[in-house]
């Protein structure tokens, strides 16, 4: 029973020893001696305190001591183990440092060898760079020996030339003063025998030679003249008045505007809308002024591009007939009438080239001629005009045996220009040009439309049939208008440049200023000088007016014998 108590108490003394947060024995034995005063199953009498707590402080003690001896095990374990550690770690450590000096050493080796081969090389090239540089100064110094050399011959030479040369001056010094000598001594014996001084005979002699040569010359003139005239009026008169009549147009005038009937005034308000929003809306999607005044059931078009008027036109009277008029139906409608126009375009762009037996044109090529039906120039329709312009240069092809298929297709083409000029930099016949070329003309045709209004050489007899087709086209009466006050100033130009020669009596610009024609005084102007005048002034407005067709300058001339019977 002892026994088994001083094990059970052993057992909690170890327990509490090493499940205690602390290491005081001494709290250590009070502990055993509360637990088992405190127990119940403690047999009463069976043993006293004081041997309770020797056998615990000596159970205790062993305790310890078996710890103690455990933890000096540990620790001198754990000091072999990193004793060994330290020594691989120091072994480790001396075989990666052997090892890198090593390599540095032989990467220290290779760098030497490197820099030696680099040094060496550098050398070679330095040594060769040397003997190219010396060798080429040695080849510069013997070409600048060679031309000092040179040099002093040509020195030699010339210093010899230039004595050559001055006695050569000298002995013509001598013959001019002999020349001069005997020279005045002849003019001295002409001037005794003529009776005249120097300056007198040379008047007489260019009055006398100015007479004669303006008096062969007006003869030549009109030899020449008749004799064309003789050959080539009655056949010109021929073939053009045969086209013309082949060829009939009719030319209408066109405006900048277009006016579109209103069913009635209260239809106004509609298309200007709640402030202004369809009015803004139709001018900013097709580029046109609407213009509503105080005219009555009518709205106003007014624009430069006639093709966007005509989109406005007619979607305006497409919105009018539909009668919902607001900005997302206005936009609607416009874009509509656009597609429809770009159709409508080429439809008139195959019709042209039907009309006038033009195949094979390019679609681009059809669309600008479809949008030329929009476009006038001096208030003719330049459709219509080319058109005509490509009949008639057909007609006076077949008439002079020229090609007709390249006539009737510059003469369709040679204005397209105009479709886009007011879209395009450059001149109509500059775009025309660029347009043809670009739709793979042929350069016959395209030098033909470049021609057509002689600013370059013409190098075909086509491109002559289309320029002619074209004035005759531009100047037959009616075809194209004229705003009255330039008219009236153009007429008045050309009096005032007749009226400004000297010997003009008078002069009446008539015919609608197609013809000026010039009473000069027979006193005054003679036969031959009538018709240099004739020249000039045709040269003269040519250079200075801009007129479609041709002038006629009539000079005339004539001298009247009165008398009274008495």
């Amino acid at each position: 029973m002892c026994l088994a108590f001083a094990g059970k108490a052993a057992e909690h003394a170890f327990g509490a020893l090493f499940t205690s947060k602390t290491t005081d024995y001494h709290n250590v034995v009070i502990y055993l001696a509360k637990f088992y005063s405190e127990r119940e199953d403690t047999p009463e009498g069976m043993i006293q305190p004081w041997i309770f707590i020797t056998v615990s402080a000596v159970l205790l003690l062993l305790g310890a001591g078996a710890a103690f001896l455990a933890y000096k095990k540990g620790e001198e374990h754990r000091k072999l183990v990193a004793e060994q550690k330290i020594g691989s770690a120091e072994t480790e450590a001396a075989r990666i440092l052997n090892d890198a000096l090593a390599q540095a050493e032989s990467k220290k080796k290779e760098a030497i060898l490197e820099a030696r081969d680099e040094i060496h090389r550098q050398r070679s090239e330095a040594e060769r760079e040397l003997r190219e540089r010396r060798a080429e100064v040695q080849r510069a110094e013997r070409r600048i020996n060679q031309r000092e050399e040179t040099l002093d011959k040509r020195s030699d030479n010339l210093e010899k030339k230039e004595d050559i040369l001055q006695a050569k001056i000298k002995s013509a010094d001598a013959r001019l003063e002999e020349i001069e000598t005997i020279k005045k001594s002849q003019f001295d014996m002409l001037e005794r025998i003529s009776g005249f001084t120097e300056e007198q005979a040379k008047q007489y002699l260019l009055q006398s030679l100015e007479g004669e040569l303006e008096h062969e010359k007006a003869l030549r003139i009109i030899d020449a003249e008749q004799k064309t005239r003789e050959e080539s009026d009655n056949l010109a008169k021929e073939i053009i008045a045969t086209a013309i009549q082949r060829c009939a147009a009719d030319h209408s005038a066109e405006t900048t505007v277009s006016v579109v009937t209103l069913p009635s005034d209260e239809m106004k308000g509609r298309i200007i809308g709640r402030e202004g929003r369809n009015i803004r809306t139709l001018e900013s999607l097709t580029g046109v002024d609407l213009i509503i005044d105080d005219t009555p059931e009518a709205v106003i078009l007014s624009g430069f591009d006639p093709i966007r008027r005509e989109v406005a036109r007619i979607a305006l009277e497409k919105l009018i007939a539909d009668g919902r008029i607001h900005p997302a139906r206005i936009e609607e409608i416009v874009e509509r009438t656009k597609k429809e126009m770009d159709t409508q375009l080429k439809e008139i762009g195959e019709t042209a080239a039907y009309d006038c037996k033009v195949h094979g044109l390019h679609p681009e090529l059809i669309k600008h001629l479809g949008r030329l039906k929009y476009r006038t120039s001096y208030g003719q329709n330049v459709l219509i005009h080319s058109k005509e312009v490509s009949l008639l240069a057909g007609l006076l092809a077949v008439e002079l045996g020229a090609n007709e298929q390249i006539c009737k297709r510059a003469g369709l083409l040679h204005d397209l220009g105009k479709a886009t000029d007011h879209e395009t930099e450059g001149t109509h016949i500059s775009i025309g040009v660029d347009l043809a070329k670009r739709c793979k003309e042929s350069d016959a045709v395209i030098h033909c439309i470049e021609a057509h209004h002689g600013d370059i050489v013409y190098r075909s007899i086509e491109a002559v049939i289309v320029q002619v087709a074209d004035a005759i086209s531009s100047s037959r009466p009616g075809a194209r208008r004229e705003h009255i006050e330039s008219y009236r100033q153009r007429l008045r130009d050309l009096e005032a440049i007749a009226d400004a020669r000297p010997g003009v009596e008078k002069s009446y610009a008539i015919s609608a200023g197609r013809e000026v024609r010039i009473i000069v005084k027979p006193d005054q102007i003679t036969d031959q000088q009538a018709i240099f005048m004739a020249k000039e002034i045709a040269k003269e407005i040519e250079e200075k007016l801009q007129y479609p067709g041709q002038i006629k300058v009539n000079v005339i001339r004539e001298s009247r014998a009165m008398e009274f019977a008495k």
